[in-house]
């Protein structure tokens, strides 16, 4: 069975989401610079185990609505897309799933909203909780504040990074996909790097990409991002107070639903949290079943080993 795009309505804001299959709702949020395309390889098994398999656009990407405020796109906006998607098409209920911004957009919503949804499974990014400070005050003062670069301080300046992907797409998705996947050499970017410098530099670009991206796949990430561009993404990094600020109210609270975690054992996300996360990881929920690292994988380990993620993913919900 093929999806089918079916577009929700969030406040003034329209989120499209590719839907396959019927029963209850899955819903999946992508990272960046992603696209509901990055759940290719879930929506069908999903649907054929018995669910309504729903992949979102991200507000700011593809087909969702793309507003220019950067408040537009603090993490209470990216709740409520996901509340309405839930009423719309779920019946008021969801499953979330959630992958490299798109984890802790699912953990937030989940944390926030106990009643419409009842399970949640994030990839790449752990929950920790509230913390003690922004992560961006954090980043500063650890790599800023040493002459270092870091990705999300980069991104804070708008305009910066939007005219360095901009100027050709394609380059900055295949040096992206490729850099932080698993079949980068050890020891690459964004290692070494000097604070100022930018985003793209030391990322390589294949002669052949790996074959779990095809052409074809990189030309429909390309064609999405001409159309959108990268402010929309990019804003969701100039949040990082806003968000602190809200999610306050839950600081010292875990998560209650049953819960799963995924990543690549080479991914560069899980590696932001040092050594041994799990342990920490596991203070802040009330029923983790599970944590994984899939073998061979990267940042991307839905695209590059989907046949693990999808095992893991569906023995989890069928356990549900």
């Amino acid at each position: 069975m093929a999806h089918e795009f079916r577009y929700v309505q969030s406040g003034d804001q329209s989120i499209r989401v590719a839907v396959e299959g019927s029963g209850p709702l899955v819903l999946m949020v992508h990272g960046f610079p992603e696209s509901w395309y990055s759940w290719r390889h879930q929506l069908g098994p999903v649907a054929a185990a018995g669910f309504t398999a729903a992949a979102i656009d991200v507000r700011g990407y593809g087909g969702s609505s793309k507003p220019h405020p950067v408040e537009a796109y603090d993490m209470a906006s990216m709740i409520a897309d996901n509340q309405a998607v839930a009423d719309a098409l779920g019946g008021g209920k969801a499953i979330l799933v959630g992958h490299d911004w798109g984890a802790p957009i699912v953990w937030n919503t989940a944390w926030a909203d106990t009643r419409r949804f009842t399970a949640v499974c994030g990839m790449s990014i752990p929950h920790m909780g509230h913390g003690s400070a922004p992560m961006i005050d954090v980043a500063r003062k650890m790599f800023t504040e040493n002459g270092l670069f870091f990705y999300m301080v980069y991104f804070q300046d708008e305009g910066v990074a939007e005219a360095e992907f901009e100027r050709d797409v394609r380059d900055t998705i295949r040096r992206i996909y490729f850099s932080w996947s698993g079949d980068a050499p050890e020891g690459g970017w964004p290692f070494g790097k000097k604070h100022g410098e930018p985003f793209l530099l030391g990322m390589s670009d294949p002669e052949k990409f790996p074959a779990w991206l095809t052409d074809k796949d990189i030309d429909y990430l390309v064609k999405e991002f001409e159309g959108s561009g990268f402010r929309g993404p990019l804003n969701r990094y100039r949040n990082f107070h806003r968000d602190f600020a809200a999610a306050s109210r839950l600081a010292g609270t875990k998560i209650t639903q049953p819960a799963l975690f995924m990543a690549g054992n080479r991914d560069v996300g899980i590696r932001m949290f040092g050594r041994d996360p799990e342990p920490r990881m596991r203070e802040h929920f009330a029923d983790l079943r599970g944590f994984h690292m899939i073998p061979g994988a990267g940042h991307w380990n839905q695209q590059e080993k989907p046949a693990e993620t999808n095992r893991l993913l569906l023995d989890w919900l069928n356990g549900l």
